[in-house]
């Protein structure tokens, strides 16, 4: 059992930090900007609250964090009431953000500087992987250090690798989710032509989904694709603010990704029809419409 801080309940943070209590037995501290889902955690879990960063940190051996984006991170981190500020050195930072590869090596030189490390883990499952524990993480930072942060994360994944130093997780996660942007184009753009050819959707993907084509995609959200309802995963505005890290890190390192920016511009449509707080399936909503 070790002392654990999780920053960040959101609907992947709420369960994960539940996990570490419950499957884990760690000593778990939660810290949330809004502090009443902080308490509804605690009530929940048996765990403690914190009212900043920097006091969920003290005392703590592993600092978990899972926020929004490179500033929210910034903010729990770095400053005055920041997580780092109350961090002991020998400790480690865990960050499960999806977040920029840039921010990731600027946490892990500033907690250099402060005597502790810092590993970026962000992960892939969305809110169901979190809610069963069974994320894949993918992580970035020093071997030994990895070693120990692998035993903590466990309480919420079934895969967990180290990519590389730090900055790795966050480029493979990027991978991730260029991967994702172009299998739901290519099975929003197969079901829409299968309903205009008249085939039974149920009949076609039990056959296809035997075959080539085959994907977690079509395999969980073909039904919902099909009944037009996308409230069943990652949001619409996250996918763009991931997809908008993947196009950043691309100009920096030459490679191009012609399908992702397509797509980007396809989920933009999608945000504009009213959908920002959809799932990412929702991009077959677009070629229904037309």
């Amino acid at each position: 059992m070790a002392k654990v801080a999780f920053l960040g309940l959101g609907v992947m943070g709420y369960p994960m930090a539940g996990h570490l209590k419950t499957k884990g037995g760690h000593e778990v501290t939660v810290y949330n900007r809004t502090a009443a889902k902080a308490e509804k955690w605690a009530a929940q879990f048996g765990g403690k609250t914190a009212a900043t960063p920097k006091a969920a940190a003290q005392g703590q051996d592993f600092v978990m964090c899972c926020v929004g984006n490179d500033n929210d991170l910034r903010e729990v981190t770095l400053g005055e009431n920041g997580a780092f500020a109350g961090m002991a050195k020998g400790k480690l930072f865990v960050d499960h953000t999806t977040a920029s590869a840039e921010i990731a090596r600027e946490l892990y030189q500033a907690a250099k500087q402060g005597g502790f490390d810092a590993i970026d883990a962000p992960v892939s499952g969305g809110q169901a992987g979190a809610e069963n524990g069974a994320l894949t993480v993918m992580c970035g930072g020093d071997e030994t250090t990895f070693a120990s942060a692998e035993k903590v994360i466990a309480a919420y994944a079934r895969a967990c690798n180290l990519m590389g130093p730090a900055g790795s997780g966050q480029l493979a996660k990027m991978v991730n989710q260029i991967c994702i942007a172009g299998l739901v184009q290519g099975l929003s753009e197969g079901l829409h032509f299968a309903k205009k050819a008249g085939l039974d959707i149920e009949k076609l993907i039990a056959t296809i989904s035997k075959g080539a084509a085959q994907s977690w995609q079509m395999e969980n959200r073909y039904k919902t694709m099909a009944a037009d309802k996308f409230d069943f995963g990652f949001a619409v505005d996250w996918m763009r603010k991931d997809l908008s890290i993947c196009l950043g890190e691309a100009r920096k390192n030459g490679a191009s990704l012609p399908v992702t920016a397509l797509v980007d511009q396809f989920y933009a449509e999608v945000q504009t029809m009213g959908g920002k707080r959809w799932d990412t399936s929702a991009l077959i909503a677009r070629l229904d419409r037309k």
